[in-house]
């Protein structure tokens, strides 16, 4: 359905995207350097879910309504952006683990799938990117288009998910060790929540 070629070039292309550390990467880091590899990839599972739905969102037409509409965008936006907010807020708040040993950690994984599908879900830039980057790739003489859209998110989701496994392997390992020191945990919370406001500040102030 799709040619070869154009798919492998989409392939290489969406390689560059996810590898870069972005929005995706940060709260992979943060959750998997506080809370272990399993909580790191749950965090990117999240996202990978989210961007599926975006993906849905894309071929059905809901996005490309939200892109229109200056006013649905902004709410979308705005309801996204306090969300993160919220997160960072509680992660600052919440009282720092004393017993990792015994297997407490700031975080459980089905927590973070939650809160990152969410979060995922409620950013209307990633629908924008779905809308202006998935059609480059589509050939209406391959046949079914919106088949080819869901082919190409799925794909872009898949390997973005494989990306974010990889940092959280790597975040997992060093936060393991970095765990074992009081400090970490007394200030692992403030980072965390730091991050999450930072890029809720970031949505609310990004323009279409």
């Amino acid at each position: 359905m799709i040619d070869h070629t154009v798919l492998a070039t989409y392939a290489l292309v969406v390689l560059g995207f996810v590898f870069i550390p972005g929005p995706a990467t940060l709260p992979t880091v943060a959750r998997a350097t506080t809370s272990g590899t399993r909580v790191g990839i749950a965090t990117g599972t999240g996202i990978m879910a989210g961007d599926i739905l975006h993906t849905v969102m894309a071929v059905v037409g809901i996005s490309a309504i939200v892109a229109a509409s200056a006013t649905l965008f902004n709410i979308v936006k705005y309801l996204g952006a306090a969300y993160l907010v919220y997160l960072g807020i509680k992660a600052i708040l919440d009282k720092a683990p004393v017993d990792l040993g015994q297997g407490r950690l700031p975080i459980t994984a089905q927590q973070a799938f939650r809160q990152s599908i969410m979060a995922e879900v409620l950013n209307p830039k990633t629908a924008l990117f779905f809308l202006a980057f998935l059609p480059q790739f589509v050939r209406p003489e391959n046949g079914s288009v919106a088949a080819q859209l869901t082919i190409l998110g799925v794909l872009f989701a898949t390997i973005g998910f494989l990306s974010t496994i990889v940092y959280s392997v790597a975040a997992g390992s060093l936060g393991s060790v970095l765990r074992r020191n009081p400090a970490v945990l007394k200030w692992q919370g403030k980072i965390v929540g730091a991050i999450y406001c930072g890029l809720g500040a970031r949505l609310a102030l990004e323009e279409r």
